[in-house]
């Protein structure tokens, strides 16, 4: 059976294996070993496929120039999901990369019907904000709306040339019923991808764009794009990285717009022990059943909490993996310890968040 990746959807792939082979990625496992003080998310596998990568490793040895792009679509409030490819920027910024950072209000106008305007105050409060308060320094980002970049929107028409409907269809199944806005809009994206190397921003060099597999239809068109346009332009093809998708704590993707799955930055602490003390775990049905046999922390939803966000050192993610197996530690406890760990996180970032919330103002304000 064909495997189909949709990047408005909300299904998690059941088999990444299956999606590598399928679509062509590479395991980040071969180029590990090469990174100077690889990120938690390179370690753990998280980050588990790459195409390309060896151009950015090549880069950062050599202390050349390399840039990361990467978008957010405004169309509801920030989760930890979102989370993850703000910790890749940050540590790329470590690495003097020159980060692109597209706002997509297009797309949240084609896709969920958010007006510019609204689109605006989500970037600013929901997510900016939020990035500057997670340790992303936006003033030295190339922050962009697509609404108001000529040069994105020129270069989509341009790249469009060489793109036909029958690609399109076949890439993101549009239909009849489809809107030529959604039609259109995956050239904006991959117009996104591309314009870093425009000789106005830097002229062609190497460009990594982190995302979650999910997006990889964007990452294979923006590829054979560029391609296509060697002469024109002499686009470098993209490179790109693949992270695992955080499944929600009822078992589905992250959502914005189904609460009871995501952890936002901005829940209440009321409201996160609700969520966590409800989310799905791989216990067992009696407290004493667990005791006795042990937990699957490889289908706990808190677990993952762990693993991604809440528990930086290895070592002591180890000795809760050992823990739930053993029966030493059940659900209850371990859901006590994860509470107690976010909410302290979210206190600290709450602050941060309240100071960085002016200063990214201003930032927008001048864009």
């Amino acid at each position: 059976m064909t495997i189909k990746l949709d990047p408005w959807g909300s299904a998690i792939p059941e088999n990444y294996s299956r999606v590598m082979e399928e679509f062509g990625i590479y395991p980040f496992d071969n180029v590990i070993q090469k990174i100077p003080n690889p990120h938690p998310l390179m370690r753990r596998k998280i980050i588990f496929g790459h195409r390309d990568f060896e151009r950015i490793l090549n880069a950062i040895e050599k202390g050349e120039k390399f840039a990361v792009m990467t978008g957010l679509m405004p169309s509801g409030k920030m989760h930890l999901g979102h989370k993850l490819v703000i910790d890749q920027l940050i540590w790329y910024q470590a690495q003097k990369s020159d980060i692109f950072l597209c706002v997509a209000d297009l797309e949240a106008y084609s896709a969920r019907g958010i007006s510019f305007e609204q689109s605006k105050k989500l970037a600013v409060e929901e997510y900016l904000a939020n990035y500057h308060a997670l340790g992303l320094d936006l003033e030295h980002c190339r922050v962009y709306f697509q609404s108001t970049n000529n040069a994105v929107r020129h270069l989509a028409f341009l790249l469009s040339k060489k793109v036909n409907f029958s690609e399109m269809k076949a890439i993101y199944g549009f239909v009849g019923e489809s809107s030529i806005s959604q039609i259109f809009y995956p050239m904006i994206d991959i117009a996104d991808i591309l314009h870093p190397q425009l000789e106005e921003f830097g002229g062609p060099r190497p460009t990594v764009i982190p995302v979650g597999v999910d997006q990889d239809p964007h990452i294979r068109l923006a590829r054979d794009v560029a391609a296509r346009f060697q002469k024109e332009f002499k686009f470098i093809l993209p490179s790109s990285t693949y992270h695992r998708l955080l499944p929600g704590l009822t078992g589905d993707k992250m959502s914005s717009s189904r609460p009871e799955t995501a952890i936002f930055l901005t829940d209440s602490d009321a409201e996160l022990e609700k969520k966590i003390r409800n989310a799905f775990t791989g216990g067992l049905p009696t407290a004493a059943e667990q005791r006795r046999l042990g937990g699957d922390p490889s289908k706990c939803r808190v677990y993952e909490l762990y693993v991604y966000h809440l528990m930086p050192d290895d070592e002591a993610l180890l000795e809760i993996d050992e823990l739930c197996r053993s029966g030493k530690m059940i659900c209850g406890e371990c859901k006590t310890k994860a509470i107690e760990l976010m909410k302290s996180y979210l206190k600290e970032h709450r602050a941060r968040y309240k100071r960085a919330l002016p200063k990214v103002e201003k930032i927008v304000e001048k864009i």
